[in-house]
């Protein structure tokens, strides 16, 4: 049988390199992007080929148009036509309350975690609905319906716009063959929170978590694999929530 071949964006770290391991295991050759932790996405890679899977390494921004197309140009050359897309770049940024926050911050959480999903997806409906097959999974977040208040209002609002996005692009792909789902983590413990400046902030959140723990991100790669998986063949434009309760 072929094997599918899926792009994992934003893969070098966190939920993304878990994700890219997953699927390796489970049978997937991977194209993996990355923008600046060159070392960890080769980490990542390495670890990719070890498991049995191609990898090809592609550093693309995903918010800017030229390079989502030479991602994808470049991993279809490189391993063959996507059967899945992970749609798991994105960013936060400083937490805080919005009146805080500069216009710099809104446009790069916006650009990178709106934008840049539109792009990818745009990109893999071409694509996808041409072949008449595959599935794209949206990384989402629990923070869409919670609006993440004195934290960051702006990362919630772009994490509701990819649910619409996934439950709009669902409805127009279904006919073609395509299914469009997504993930929906609660509070995670990756270097994310590190970047906004709380690295404790995983696991000072645990009380508050109806089953009292951060999650990993192994368990969001599983989410992610299963609705990539044939077992997952009648879902579409489901928002998969794995949040431990929240």
């Amino acid at each position: 049988m072929t094997r599918p071949t899926t792009l994992v964006t934003g893969g070098s770290r966190g939920i993304g390199a878990a994700t890219a391991l997953r699927l390796a295991r489970d049978g997937h050759d991977i194209a993996l992007s990355y923008v600046h932790d060159k070392d960890a996405a080769e980490r990542t890679a390495q670890a990719v080929t070890a498991a049995g899977a191609r990898c090809a390494l592609i550093r693309a921004d995903t918010s800017q148009e030229a390079d989502v197309e030479r991602m994808f140009d470049e991993a279809v050359d490189r391993l063959g036509p996507l059967t899945g897309l992970v749609n798991n770049a994105g960013v936060g940024s400083a937490l805080g309350p919005l009146a805080e926050t500069s216009a710099e911050e809104l446009r790069r959480v916006v650009d990178v975690n709106v934008l840049g999903v539109l792009l990818c997806c745009r990109r893999a409906a071409r694509d996808m609905g041409a072949a008449g097959a595959g599935a794209i999974v949206n990384l989402s977040s629990a923070a869409a319906t919670l609006g993440s208040p004195g934290d960051y209002v702006h990362y919630a609002a772009s994490k509701a716009a990819v649910d619409t996005l996934t439950l709009g692009l669902a409805k127009e792909l279904g006919p073609v063959g395509v299914r469009v789902n997504a993930v929906a983590p609660g509070i995670i413990d990756t270097e994310f929170h590190a970047a906004s400046g709380a690295p404790d902030r995983a696991a000072q959140s645990a009380p508050g978590i109806p089953l009292r723990r951060p999650g990993t991100a192994q368990e969001i790669a599983a989410a992610i694999a299963w609705l990539l998986s044939d077992e997952a063949a009648y879902t579409t434009g489901t928002v998969l929530r794995v949040a431990g309760g929240r």
